[in-house]
């Protein structure tokens, strides 16, 4: 039986991901995995790349727990840091160790975002992520920290609650699903994950339900999003990887929804655009690209990956090298 059986998880694209990644990998490369999970691509990256460590990135204790026993056969190649990713910068700036030295020495080699909710989290019913289990509405990825689930649908205001569901999870029925949730809520605050679904259903109208999927998947994504403050730390990561980067040194991104892939596909023009003039036969100095392309367009899983593995259907991919300093 295989590591990757044993845990039960299958990373999405891992081949690929180690193929764009490779250019920018020699000898002490360091990669950032900077959404670790149960560790499959890194597990991957360690055993296609020899010579390479890996720092492992996630705000879950648990998943870091379980990813680092995993990843004991690698020794010091590998090294965890607990933090949000948007928040990596300071954390590896003042982590002990052969990898941060190498970072701090020469910069990162690649680095890995797998975006959204890992496998492993959707797996733990305890966690709240999934709408098909009764669970309490939690949805934390770092269990220690934040607001949770119920307590967005027990305070936010029906504005609040509508604007919530319907940018983040492009909800038709955002407004009535906001009002529905105040009225009960006043009957009984929210604290489990199937009174929530019971009133999705009650409030979605029947012909919807019937071809729209399930009817608690956008408003469970909504509030995850909410929960876990996911686009600002996207938004707010991109400044910080690039920083990190070495010259050659590559980034990638793996987006599951359409608000993700958005925001990345946004800051990735903004880079690898020049910034000198249109109409200049040349860039001029201080101007041109930082940053070019490593993917064309936004690159999805074969189909027979996802035949394999379901959860890749939805992902889209896209990457960038550093040109400059």
């Amino acid at each position: 039986m295989t590591n990757q059986q044993v845990h039960g998880h299958v990373p999405v694209m891992r081949e690929r991901m180690a193929e764009l990644l490779a250019p920018a990998v020699g000898t002490d490369a360091v990669l950032i995995d900077a959404t670790l999970g149960a560790g499959g691509h890194t597990e991957h990256f360690l055993t296609t790349f020899p010579g390479a460590r890996v720092i492992g990135v996630d705000r879950d204790p648990n998943a870091l727990a379980e990813a680092t026993e995993r990843l004991a056969p690698f020794g010091d190649r590998f090294a965890a840091v607990q933090a949000r990713f948007d928040e990596m910068g300071e954390a590896i700036a003042a982590a002990e160790g052969e990898a941060f030295d190498l970072v701090r020495a020469n910069g990162v080699a690649g680095a890995l975002f797998d975006l959204g909710v890992s496998s492993m989290q959707l797996d733990q019913a305890e966690r709240g992520f999934a709408y098909r289990v009764d669970a309490p509405l939690d949805m934390r990825m770092d269990p220690t920290h934040g607001i949770t689930a119920a307590e967005v649908l027990n305070t936010y205001s029906h504005g609040e609650l509508a604007h919530v569901l319907k940018t983040y999870g492009d909800e038709r029925f955002a407004g009535k699903i906001a009002a529905a949730v105040i009225k009960e809520r006043e009957r009984e605050p929210f604290t489990t994950s199937a009174r929530l679904v019971e009133l999705l259903y009650d409030t979605i109208p029947a012909a919807t339900r019937r071809t729209g999927g399930h009817p608690a998947k956008r408003t469970f994504q909504a509030l995850r999003v909410e929960v876990n403050g996911e686009l600002d730390a996207i938004r707010n990561v991109v400044p910080v990887i690039t920083d990190l980067l070495a010259v050659g040194g590559r980034v990638v991104f793996m987006s599951y929804q359409s608000h993700e892939d958005k925001i990345i596909k946004s800051a990735l023009r903004e880079l690898t655009t020049s910034k000198t003039p249109p109409g200049l036969p040349m860039d001029l100095p201080g101007t041109e690209a930082k940053f070019a392309l490593i993917t064309h367009g936004a690159e999805q899983a074969s189909k027979e990956e996802i035949e394999r593995n379901p959860r890749a259907a939805p992902v889209r991919v896209r990457g960038i090298k550093k040109l400059s300093a």
